[in-house]
């Protein structure tokens, strides 16, 4: 499904990227952990292409995303959830989600309309498709998001720290919705602080430190019997919270 071989990516002379090898398979679930600054987002970033890699190659499905025609083929293929909602507040949930589909598919407004209900349904928010952004809690509009991704009908999707900006008693309700994609059998990448999620719902833990993979495996093997220091040391750290 995805393949990312020797990829190198710089911000002004900060090195974020450094030889990168990552392979994912159709319906796996990856889960990448690592310190701030480590390069995971920017892994997310460029599988979106919202970023361009410095060097190296990336394959989704086997098309390249060097070829300009094959990467704008590829763009509905893959869905991102970001950590800050992103939802315009003067659209309604329903109205967030059918915009893209409008605007980009060309869907008609009834074909958009019921596109968009399947998506709330499917996190479990159908009684608040007219409810505005402001009318939401941040676990609410961050779900709302998960169905304006899912309503494209993506084959793989990106989650970028999707808990992070939401109260501890919300997290659950956001975890919740993604444990239930990655048991359907979605292919997904999700950068997380929630060892819980990557624990139970994850297929391949990936470390990653300096811009660099220093260690991957099944989450059991990376949380019970982690081959490297540093990635101890990590664990270590963040399970102590």
């Amino acid at each position: 499904m995805i393949e990312m071989r020797e990829i190198t990516k710089s911000f002004g002379d900060n090195k974020v990227l450094r030889g990168v090898n990552l392979a994912v398979q159709s319906g796996e679930v990856v889960v990448l952990i690592g310190p701030s600054g480590s390069g995971k987002s920017t892994m997310l970033r460029l599988l979106a292409q919202l970023e361009h890699p410095d060097s190296g190659h990336i394959a989704i499905n086997g098309k390249a995303l060097a070829d300009p025609k094959q990467a704008a083929q590829l763009r509905g293929h893959v869905g991102m959830v970001f950590q800050q909602f992103n939802l315009f507040p003067h659209l309604t949930a329903r109205r967030n989600i059918t915009l893209a589909l409008r605007k980009v598919l060309g869907m008609d407004a009834g074909a958009a309309d019921a596109r968009a209900h399947e998506a709330l349904d499917r996190v479990g928010l159908t009684e608040k498709a007219d409810a505005y952004p402001i009318q939401l809690s941040g676990g609410q509009q961050q779900r709302v998001a998960i169905a304006r991704a899912l309503a494209m009908e993506p084959t793989v999707m990106l989650f970028d720290e999707v808990t992070s900006a939401l109260d501890p008693e919300l997290v659950g309700e956001v975890v919740a919705v993604m444990r239930d994609l990655a048991q359907s059998g979605m292919t997904m990448l999700v950068v997380t602080h929630e060892m819980r999620f990557a624990r139970e719902a994850a297929d391949r833990v990936v470390f990653f430190d300096a811009g660099v993979i220093v260690e991957e495996g099944p989450p059991q093997e990376i949380f019970a019997a982690p081959r490297h220091e540093r990635t101890r040391q990590f664990l270590q750290s963040v399970l102590a919270v």
